[in-house]
Protein backbone atom coordinates (compact mmCIF):
# COMPACT_ATOMS: atom_id res chain seq x y z
CA UNK A 1 0.00 0.00 0.00
CA UNK A 2 1.33 3.26 -1.13
CA UNK A 3 -0.97 5.95 0.67
CA UNK A 4 0.33 8.04 3.35
CA UNK A 5 -1.03 10.32 6.06
CA UNK A 6 -1.04 13.07 4.00
CA UNK A 7 -3.06 11.30 1.25
CA UNK A 8 -6.25 12.95 0.70
CA UNK A 9 -9.33 10.41 2.23
CA UNK A 10 -11.11 11.17 -1.08
CA UNK A 11 -7.85 9.92 -3.17
CA UNK A 12 -7.95 6.80 -1.09
CA UNK A 13 -11.34 5.81 -1.13
CA UNK A 14 -10.91 6.16 -5.05
CA UNK A 15 -7.75 4.03 -5.40
CA UNK A 16 -8.73 1.31 -2.42
CA UNK A 17 -12.77 0.89 -2.30
CA UNK A 18 -12.69 -1.39 0.25
CA UNK A 19 -10.69 1.50 2.28
CA UNK A 20 -14.74 2.84 2.45
CA UNK A 21 -15.22 0.55 5.44
CA UNK A 22 -12.56 1.42 7.37
CA UNK A 23 -13.77 5.02 6.69
CA UNK A 24 -17.51 4.14 7.24
CA UNK A 25 -16.62 2.27 10.86
CA UNK A 26 -14.97 5.29 12.03
CA UNK A 27 -17.57 7.69 10.46
CA UNK A 28 -15.06 9.74 7.96
CA UNK A 29 -16.35 11.58 5.82
CA UNK A 30 -14.89 10.51 2.41
CA UNK A 31 -17.28 11.91 0.14
CA UNK A 32 -17.86 15.70 0.60
CA UNK A 33 -14.81 15.79 3.15
CA UNK A 34 -12.46 14.17 0.59
CA UNK A 35 -10.33 16.53 -0.31
CA UNK A 36 -8.96 16.60 3.24
CA UNK A 37 -5.61 14.45 3.95
CA UNK A 38 -6.16 11.49 6.18
CA UNK A 39 -3.96 12.92 9.17
CA UNK A 40 -6.01 16.07 9.34
CA UNK A 41 -9.32 14.39 9.69
CA UNK A 42 -8.05 11.80 12.12
CA UNK A 43 -6.34 14.70 14.11
CA UNK A 44 -9.86 16.21 14.22
CA UNK A 45 -12.07 12.81 15.39
CA UNK A 46 -9.21 12.38 18.18
CA UNK A 47 -8.03 8.98 15.92
CA UNK A 48 -4.55 7.39 15.45
CA UNK A 49 -3.27 7.80 11.57
CA UNK A 50 -1.22 5.25 12.00
CA UNK A 51 -4.27 2.93 13.45
CA UNK A 52 -6.47 3.71 10.50
CA UNK A 53 -3.63 3.40 7.69
CA UNK A 54 -3.36 -0.32 9.20
CA UNK A 55 -6.89 -0.97 9.17
CA UNK A 56 -6.92 -0.25 6.17
CA UNK A 57 -3.87 -2.02 5.02
CA UNK A 58 -5.84 -4.88 7.14
CA UNK A 59 -8.98 -4.63 5.02
CA UNK A 60 -7.34 -4.67 1.48
CA UNK A 61 -4.83 -7.64 2.01
CA UNK A 62 -5.16 -10.89 0.32
CA UNK A 63 -8.78 -10.05 -0.88
CA UNK A 64 -10.00 -12.29 -3.64
CA UNK A 65 -13.27 -10.15 -4.60
CA UNK A 66 -12.62 -7.81 -7.66
CA UNK A 67 -13.07 -4.59 -6.56
CA UNK A 68 -14.31 -1.95 -9.61
CA UNK A 69 -12.42 0.68 -9.68
CA UNK A 70 -14.40 3.38 -11.37
CA UNK A 71 -11.51 5.56 -11.76
CA UNK A 72 -10.68 3.52 -14.34
CA UNK A 73 -13.84 2.79 -16.02
CA UNK A 74 -15.32 4.63 -19.17
CA UNK A 75 -17.73 7.66 -17.86
CA UNK A 76 -20.41 6.51 -19.59
CA UNK A 77 -20.25 3.15 -17.43
CA UNK A 78 -19.55 5.15 -13.89
CA UNK A 79 -23.04 7.48 -15.34
CA UNK A 80 -24.72 4.51 -15.81
CA UNK A 81 -23.91 2.74 -12.63
CA UNK A 82 -24.98 6.17 -10.58
CA UNK A 83 -28.33 5.91 -12.28
CA UNK A 84 -29.16 1.91 -11.97
CA UNK A 85 -27.53 1.33 -8.24
CA UNK A 86 -27.95 4.83 -6.64
CA UNK A 87 -30.71 7.22 -8.31
CA UNK A 88 -33.02 4.63 -9.75
CA UNK A 89 -33.51 3.06 -6.07
CA UNK A 90 -34.64 6.29 -4.42
CA UNK A 91 -37.27 6.80 -6.78
CA UNK A 92 -38.87 4.18 -4.27
CA UNK A 93 -37.12 4.35 -1.21
CA UNK A 94 -37.43 7.61 -0.49
CA UNK A 95 -41.38 7.58 -0.46
CA UNK A 96 -41.31 4.59 1.58
CA UNK A 97 -38.72 6.02 4.69
CA UNK A 98 -41.45 8.90 4.56
CA UNK A 99 -44.24 6.76 4.87
CA UNK A 100 -42.46 5.08 7.68
CA UNK A 101 -41.17 8.38 9.27
CA UNK A 102 -45.01 9.86 9.18
CA UNK A 103 -46.17 6.54 11.14
CA UNK A 104 -43.58 6.52 13.50
CA UNK A 105 -44.24 10.49 14.35
CA UNK A 106 -48.56 9.77 14.25
CA UNK A 107 -47.72 6.82 16.85
CA UNK A 108 -44.67 7.69 18.85
CA UNK A 109 -44.23 11.00 18.61
CA UNK A 110 -45.35 11.48 22.53
CA UNK A 111 -42.41 9.32 23.73
CA UNK A 112 -39.56 11.07 22.09
CA UNK A 113 -41.20 14.91 21.41
CA UNK A 114 -37.99 16.94 21.10
CA UNK A 115 -36.67 14.11 18.63
CA UNK A 116 -39.26 12.49 16.54
CA UNK A 117 -40.53 15.57 14.83
CA UNK A 118 -37.16 16.55 13.97
CA UNK A 119 -36.10 13.34 12.68
CA UNK A 120 -39.23 13.79 10.11
CA UNK A 121 -38.92 17.04 8.87
CA UNK A 122 -35.25 17.02 8.59
CA UNK A 123 -35.74 13.76 6.20
CA UNK A 124 -37.83 15.17 4.12
CA UNK A 125 -35.45 18.57 3.50
CA UNK A 126 -33.48 15.96 2.17
CA UNK A 127 -36.20 14.17 0.08
CA UNK A 128 -36.91 17.04 -1.13
CA UNK A 129 -33.08 17.98 -1.83
CA UNK A 130 -32.40 14.79 -3.50
CA UNK A 131 -35.86 14.92 -5.70
CA UNK A 132 -34.87 18.76 -6.85
CA UNK A 133 -31.18 17.79 -7.39
CA UNK A 134 -31.03 13.92 -9.30
CA UNK A 135 -33.07 15.84 -12.12
CA UNK A 136 -30.42 18.36 -12.61
CA UNK A 137 -27.98 15.61 -13.25
CA UNK A 138 -29.91 13.79 -15.19
CA UNK A 139 -30.94 16.37 -17.81
CA UNK A 140 -28.21 19.08 -17.49
CA UNK A 141 -24.78 17.57 -15.98
CA UNK A 142 -24.86 14.41 -17.43
CA UNK A 143 -25.68 14.48 -20.92
CA UNK A 144 -23.34 17.19 -20.87
CA UNK A 145 -20.49 15.12 -19.98
CA UNK A 146 -21.70 11.97 -21.88
CA UNK A 147 -20.97 14.94 -25.35
CA UNK A 148 -17.69 14.87 -24.34
CA UNK A 149 -18.15 18.31 -22.62
CA UNK A 150 -17.38 17.59 -19.09
CA UNK A 151 -14.30 20.50 -19.23
CA UNK A 152 -17.27 23.09 -19.91
CA UNK A 153 -19.41 22.06 -16.68
CA UNK A 154 -17.64 23.88 -14.06
CA UNK A 155 -20.70 25.86 -13.07
CA UNK A 156 -23.19 22.96 -13.09
CA UNK A 157 -20.62 21.17 -11.11
CA UNK A 158 -19.66 23.58 -8.66
CA UNK A 159 -23.29 23.70 -8.02
CA UNK A 160 -23.92 19.68 -7.63
CA UNK A 161 -21.31 19.84 -5.15
CA UNK A 162 -22.53 22.72 -2.95
CA UNK A 163 -25.66 20.57 -3.08
CA UNK A 164 -24.11 17.63 -1.97
CA UNK A 165 -22.63 19.52 1.23
CA UNK A 166 -26.42 20.28 2.17
CA UNK A 167 -27.23 17.02 1.77
CA UNK A 168 -23.91 15.73 4.12
CA UNK A 169 -25.07 18.31 6.74
CA UNK A 170 -28.76 17.06 6.55
CA UNK A 171 -27.36 13.71 7.12
CA UNK A 172 -24.93 14.68 10.03
CA UNK A 173 -28.27 15.69 11.86
CA UNK A 174 -29.86 12.71 11.56
CA UNK A 175 -27.44 10.79 12.91
CA UNK A 176 -27.12 13.46 15.74
CA UNK A 177 -30.91 12.82 16.68
CA UNK A 178 -30.93 8.99 16.27
CA UNK A 179 -27.46 8.55 18.48
CA UNK A 180 -25.99 6.90 15.38
CA UNK A 181 -29.39 4.64 14.68
CA UNK A 182 -28.93 3.15 18.37
CA UNK A 183 -32.45 1.27 18.38
CA UNK A 184 -34.34 2.35 21.21
CA UNK A 185 -35.71 -0.17 23.69
CA UNK A 186 -39.18 0.82 23.41
CA UNK A 187 -39.13 0.83 18.98
CA UNK A 188 -41.88 -0.88 17.20
CA UNK A 189 -41.19 -2.86 14.28
CA UNK A 190 -41.87 0.08 12.19
CA UNK A 191 -39.59 2.27 14.13
CA UNK A 192 -36.74 -0.41 14.29
CA UNK A 193 -37.07 -0.35 10.19
CA UNK A 194 -36.92 3.22 9.44
CA UNK A 195 -33.88 3.31 11.76
CA UNK A 196 -32.31 0.85 9.18
CA UNK A 197 -33.39 2.70 6.28
CA UNK A 198 -31.90 6.01 6.94
CA UNK A 199 -29.06 4.20 8.26
CA UNK A 200 -28.78 2.70 4.47
CA UNK A 201 -29.87 5.54 3.11
CA UNK A 202 -26.65 7.18 4.67
CA UNK A 203 -24.11 4.21 3.50
CA UNK A 204 -25.41 4.39 0.45
CA UNK A 205 -25.11 8.40 -0.37
CA UNK A 206 -22.07 8.56 1.34
CA UNK A 207 -20.65 5.74 -1.73
CA UNK A 208 -22.96 8.03 -4.26
CA UNK A 209 -21.56 11.09 -3.26
CA UNK A 210 -18.07 9.75 -3.37
CA UNK A 211 -18.31 8.65 -6.72
CA UNK A 212 -19.26 11.75 -7.68
CA UNK A 213 -17.25 14.44 -6.42
CA UNK A 214 -13.83 12.54 -6.13
CA UNK A 215 -14.45 10.20 -9.55
CA UNK A 216 -16.74 11.81 -11.77
CA UNK A 217 -16.38 15.79 -11.89
CA UNK A 218 -12.59 15.62 -11.57
CA UNK A 219 -12.30 13.09 -14.68
CA UNK A 220 -15.17 14.83 -16.40
CA UNK A 221 -13.56 18.72 -15.65
CA UNK A 222 -10.02 16.98 -16.99
CA UNK A 223 -11.33 15.30 -20.04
Amino acid sequence: MTIQSDTTVGRIATEYPLATRVFSRHEIDFCCGGGKPLAEVCAEKGLSSETILAEIQEEIADKDTDIERWDEMPLADLIEHILVNYHRPLDAELPRLAAMARKVVDVHGDKMPEVLPEILSTFLGLRAELEAHFPKEEQILFPMILRGEGAMADGPISVMEAEHEGAGELLKRLRELTHGYEVPEEACNTWRALWHGLADLESSLHRHIHLENNILFPRALAS
